[in-house]
C-alpha cells in the first residue's frame, strides 16, 4: 500500500472517531454545551485538558524550534518550563475557586466578582482577542499537516480542517468536545512517543527517548554523549552551539514567566475545570492534566534535539560518523533517486523545505553562511552561500520519520496525531469564544431574557461565525504556530491571569481597579507586538524590526506578557486605592469562594 492510501486510511478513520463521538455526545442544554453538564471524572477531564492544551505549537512547532532556533536549543526550553509550570499555578491557584463560584464562563465570574458589566465585557473582549490569536496557530497547524500527507495546498487543507471542526463542535459543545478529546489525546500521545522511541534506538540505542537525549551517540560506539556530536556537528557548520547558554536572561525569565502564567489565564484551558462534578475534582483535574501532559513534554527535548541532527547529517553523509566537511554534502543526483529521500521533494513542494544549487556543482551544501570561518572555507571551495534555503520549524516533528526512514504506518500515525493536536486545541478555543459571545455578550447583556433553546442557537451561530475568522485568518498567519501560541499567551498574561488573581485573593479590588488593570493590560501588551509584528498582525506594516537591538531592555513581543501582567497589577491597585471599596457583599463572596468545602450547582443559565 502507498504511503498516501496509508495517510488516508488512518486519518480518515481518525475523524470518522471524532464525527461519531460528537453525535453520540451531542449537547442538548446550554449546561451540556457549556460545560458539559458538569458530570465529567477527574481523569478523563485531565485527559481531555491534556488534548486541549498539547496545540498544533506542542505537536508541531515547539520540538521544531528546539531543532532550529539560531541561538541554539537550551534557550527554547522556555517553551517547556513556562507551558508545564502555568499548570501549578492553575491548579493552586485558580482551578478550583473558580469552579466553587459554580459560574460556566470566566468573564461571567469577572462581572460578578466585580459587580460590573463593563467589567464583564472588557473580559469578553480580552479573551476574544486571546482565542482568536491562539486559534490561528492551530488552523496552521492544520493546513500544514494536510498539505502534506493528504498532498493539498496549504489553504485547502485549512479549509478541510476547519469543516471537520465545524461538525463536532458546533453540534457536541463541551460534551462533545469533551469526549472527542479524550480520543484525540490517545491518538496524539501514540502518534508523538511511537516515533519517538524508534529514532532514540537508531541514534542512542535506548528505548527511552528522555535517556537517548543524555545517552551516548550509538553509530561510532556510545563513547562520545549524543548532545557532544550534535554540538559537534552544527558548530563544525558554523552554528551556534546547540546546548549554549542564552543571551538574554531576563528575556528568557520574562518569557517563561509569561508562559506560565499565560497558561494559567488561557479561557479555554480554565473552562475546563467547570466541566467537573466538585471542587476537589478541580485539583485532581490539574494533577492528572500535567502527568498526561508530562508523557509528551519530557520527550519534546529529544525530538527537536534528534531531528536536528538526523537532518544535517541527511545533508553531510559524512558527519555520521566523522566530520561533515571531510565528506561531500548530498547530491541532487541522489535526491531525486533514492526512495529513501523522496520526502525532500515531497517536502519541497509544500513550500516548507526549499533548496538551490547556488554554484552548480550538483551538491547541496548546508552550512550558515553567516558565520565568518564558514565565509572563508565557502570561498575556498567555490560555494555561494547556504543552498538549503528553507527549514520550517512546523515541518520537523511532521518530518522526523520520514527522514529517520521509518515505516509507512508510522509516518501515516504521526499525520493523524498532528491534526489531532491541531483540532483539539482549536475546537476548545472555538468553544471559548462562541460561549464569551452567546453567553456574555448576548445573554450577559444584550437579552438576558433569551430562552435557553435561543442561547443554545446563538452559542452555534457565534461558533460558526469563529470557525470562519478562524479560517480566514489562519490562512495568513503572522508566524509559524509556536510563535503565534506564544503571542496569545502573553495577551492572557497581561489581562486574564491577574484579574482572577485580584478577584479570588483581594477584597479590595474593586471594579474599576479591575476595568483599568485589564485595559492597561491588553493594550500596552498588544501594541508592542504589534509595532514588532506589524498592526492587527498585517503583514508589512510593522513599525520596527523584530531583533534583539530594537526590543525595550531587550524583551522579545513574546516576552511582553510579564510586564503587561505587573501593569495590570500595579494599575489596579493603584486605582482601587482611590476610589470607593467593592459592597460588602461582594468582600463576603471573596471569602465564600476561598472556604475550601461545597460548592453549588451553575447558575449561569
Amino acid at each position: 500500500m502507498d504511503q498516501y492510501t496509508l495517510n488516508l486510511l488512518v486519518v480518515g478513520a481518525s475523524f470518522a472517531l471524532y464525527i461519531g463521538i460528537a453525535i453520540w455526545a451531542r449537547a442538548g442544554s446550554t449546561a451540556e454545551f457549556y460545560a458539559a453538564g458538569q458530570g465529567v471524572p477527574p481523569v478523563m477531564n485531565g485527559m481531555a485538558t491534556a488534548a486541549d492544551w498539547m496545540s498544533a505549537a506542542s505537536f508541531i512547532s515547539m520540538a521544531g524550534i528546539i531543532a532550529l532556533a539560531p541561538a541554539g536549543g537550551y534557550a527554547q526550553s522556555s517553551f517547556l518550563m513556562g507551558w508545564t509550570g502555568g499548570y501549578v499555578l492553575l491548579a493552586l491557584l485558580l482551578a478550583p475557586y473558580l469552579r466553587k463560584f459554580g459560574k460556566f464562563t470566566v468573564p461571567e465570574f469577572v462581572g460578578d466578582r466585580f459587580y460590573s458589566k463593563g467589567a464583564r465585557l472588557v473580559a469578553v473582549i480580552c479573551l476574544i482577542v486571546i482565542s482568536v490569536t491562539y486559534v490561528i496557530g492551530q488552523m496552521r497547524g492544520v493546513g500544514v499537516t494536510f498539505a502534506r500527507f493528504l498532498e493539498v495546498s496549504t489553504d485547502m487543507g485549512l479549509y478541510i480542517g476547519a469543516s471537520i471542526v465545524f461538525i463536532y463542535a458546533v453540534f457536541g459543545g463541551m460534551k462533545g468536545i469533551t469526549y472527542t478529546q479524550v480520543a484525540q489525546y490517545c491518538v496524539l500521545i501514540v502518534a508523538y512517543t511511537i516515533p519517538a522511541i524508534f529514532i532514540s534506538l537508531q541514534i542512542t540505542g535506548n528505548f527511552l527517548p528522555q535517556l537517548g537525549l543524555l545517552g551516548g551517540y550509538a553509530p561510532t560506539g556510545g563513547d562520545v554523549s549524543f548532545l557532544s556530536k550534535l554540538d559537534q556537528v552544527v558548530v563544525e557548520l558554523g552554528f551556534t552551539q546547540y546546548t549554549a547558554d542564552t543571551t538574554s536572561m531576563l528575556n528568557m525569565v520574562f518569557f517563561t514567566m509569561s508562559l506560565m502564567i499565560g497558561t494559567a489565564g488561557l479561557p479555554h484551558v480554565i473552562i475546563r475545570f467547570f466541566t467537573v462534578p466538585k471542587v476537589a475534582d478541580a485539583r485532581w483535574s490539574a494533577g492528572w492534566a500535567l502527568v498526561f501532559i508530562a508523557l509528551l513534554y519530557t520527550v519534546a527535548p529529544a525530538v527537536g534535539s534528534m531531528a536536528r541532527l538526523n537532518i544535517t547529517t541527511t545533508f553531510w553523509p559524512n558527519a555520521v560518523e566523522g566530520n561533515a566537511l571531510d565528506g561531500e554534502a548530498l547530491s541532487l543526483e541522489e535526491i531525486n533517486t533514492n526512495p529513501e529521500l523522496a520526502w525532500i521533494n515531497t517536502w519541497v513542494n509544500t513550500g516548507l523545505l526549499a533548496f538551490e544549487d547556488k554554484n552548480g556543482d550538483g551538491m547541496i551544501q548546508y552550512y550558515n553562511d553567516a558565520d565568518p570561518e564558514m565565509q572563508a572555507i565557502a570561498a575556498e571551495r567555490g560555494w555561494e552561500g547556504n543552498e538549503l534555503t528553507r527549514i520550517d520549524n512546523d515541518m520537523m516533528v511532521l518530518a522526523n520519520p520520514e527522514i529517520a526512514k521509518l515505516p509507512g504506518w508510522v509516518i501515516a500515525l504521526v499525520a493523524a496525531g498532528g491534526l489531532a493536536a491541531a483540532l483539539s486545541t482549536a475546537a476548545g478555543l472555538l468553544l471559548a469564544i462562541s460561549s464569551a459571545v452567546s453567553h456574555d455578550l448576548i445573554k450577559g447583556s444584550i437579552n438576558p431574557n433569551i430562552s435557553e433553546k435561543g442561547e443554545l442557537l446563538a452559542a452555534r451561530i457565534s461558533m460558526g461565525f469563529a470557525i470562519l475568522l478562524a479560517t480566514w485568518l489562519g490562512l495568513n498567519p503572522p508566524g509559524f504556530a509556536a510563535q503565534v501560541v506564544a503571542l496569545a499567551f502573553g495577551l492572557a498574561a497581561a489581562t486574564i491571569f491577574p484579574v482572577l488573581m485580584m478577584g479570588i485573593f483581594s477584597k479590595r479590588v474593586n471594579k474599576e481597579g479591575a476595568i483599568v488593570g485589564m485595559l492597561v493590560g491588553l493594550f500596552t501588551t498588544a501594541i508592542y507586538i504589534f509595532l514588532y509584528l506589524g498592526w492587527f498582525f498585517i503583514p508589512g506594516t510593522a513599525t520596527l524590526a523584530n531583533t534583539p537591538d530594537n526590543w525595550l531592555f531587550g524583551i522579545s513581543p513574546a516576552s511582553f506578557g510579564t510586564v503587561g501582567a505587573i501593569l495590570n497589577f500595579a494599575s489596579a491597585y493603584l486605582v482601587s486605592a482611590v476610589t470607593k471599596a467593592p459592597p460588602r457583599e461582594i468582600q463576603e463572596l471573596v471569602e465564600s469562594i476561598r472556604v475550601p468545602k461545597g460548592a453549588g450547582a451553575a447558575t449561569g443559565h
